[in-house]
């Protein structure tokens, strides 16, 4: 359904008139279920607002995760955009996305399913691929996530970006998301920040993150407890750390391992007892890192340093990076039972926080 549009000029679209997202969840009997951690947006201004963050989106092709009774997806069809695909697990939502998709003939493609298990290397036109180097394709994904999925999901596409498959297989996919507020501000914090954490750094070296704005928890029907962060993400042309995935979420995963005490308690676990001490301070001395810095105080750059001597440590030692601390501390204490040791405490302080 397009307005006519005035000789010379291209014909807006505009959805037709059609009943409110409050009127399509009772129509349908929608309720958030609690435990899929749903939280449903029905302002149309917060929404408009939400897809704003995306960029211009006038003919591009979007993905919509988790579009529920389809208040985002109003949004983003009234921004002009070429095709929209909806990828949606739970099947209760699909009646009245379909009506949707009726309003907007030829633009709507609906799929029943898992974000987390779905493949979307093949879901775009061949003619959108970008090269890395260039700017990002005309392809956005742009969500409202529960809150149960927005962190696993995130990881999985911060891997997909490191390895330029998945949704990146197209070029530099740029995406729209929200989170709880504690975790947009834990994308977004700086060195120094008490939210500075492993999903800083692994977010921070492979994309431009900017945390946008907070809508109140209010908001939403149901009220969740806190209040959602809306984040938008582009892929770093150069990732700040260039090392494998793996090697950085384990490099990072160690370091803040224990948090709030000095940084090289954490980088230990990297390597086993036999020769930890050593093995630690000949990683810190290369990588030029004060080992009395907290997690959260250490630079890109600091982590990029000890990532890059990490590997070359693995590369001359091999069993290196399948080591495993948490392993290592399940046989000690398995040794200790089958020796049957007494006087030793249980667990020690570390066993007690991993």
């Amino acid at each position: 359904f397009c307005l006519m549009a005035a000789p010379g000029k291209v014909a807006a679209f505009r959805l037709p008139p059609l009943p409110t997202i409050g009127e399509i969840i009772k129509l349908f009997r929608l309720k958030a279920l609690k435990q899929l951690s749903q939280n449903f947006l029905l302002d149309l201004r917060l929404t408009d607002k939400i897809v704003k963050q995306a960029g211009e989106l006038k003919n591009a092709h979007v993905c919509e995760v988790g579009p529920g009774p389809g208040g985002i997806t109003r949004s983003i069809l009234s921004a002009g955009v070429e095709q929209l695909l909806l990828i949606e697990k739970d099947a209760r939502f699909i009646p009245g996305l379909q009506m949707l998709s009726e309003a907007a003939p030829g633009k709507v493609r609906i799929v029943h399913g898992d974000i987390l298990t779905y493949k979307m290397e093949k879901v775009f036109p061949k003619h959108l691929k970008k090269n890395w180097e260039d700017e990002p394709p005309d392809i956005h994904i742009i969500g409202n996530l529960p809150f149960s999925v927005s962190t696993p999901l995130i990881i999985k596409w911060l891997e997909n970006v490191s390895k330029r498959d998945g949704p990146f297989i197209y070029g530099r996919t740029q995406m729209t998301l929200t989170f709880q507020k504690e975790v947009g501000e834990r994308l977004a914090a700086n060195p120094g920040s008490n939210q500075r954490c492993r999903l800083s750094i692994m977010a921070q070296h492979l994309c431009t993150v900017e945390n946008c704005f907070i809508i109140p928890g209010q908001a939403f029907v149901p009220k969740p407890e806190v209040d959602v962060a809306v984040v938008h993400f582009t892929p770093l042309v150069q990732p700040k750390i260039q090392q494998p995935f793996e090697l950085v979420e384990k490099v990072v995963q160690s370091v803040f391992q224990f948090r709030r005490k000095y940084c090289f308690r954490g980088i230990e676990t990297l390597f086993p007892e036999n020769g930890r001490l050593k093995r630690t301070e000949q990683l810190m001395m290369t990588a030029d890192v004060d080992p009395t810095l907290r997690p959260f105080q250490l630079s890109m750059s600091q982590f990029r340093n000890l990532c890059n001597v990490y590997r070359k440590m693995c590369d001359e030692d091999p069993s290196l990076f399948v080591f495993n601390y948490r392993e290592e501390l399940r046989q000690k204490k398995k040794t200790r039972s089958l020796l049957g040791s007494t006087g030793q405490p249980e667990q020690t302080e570390e066993e007690n926080q991993l």
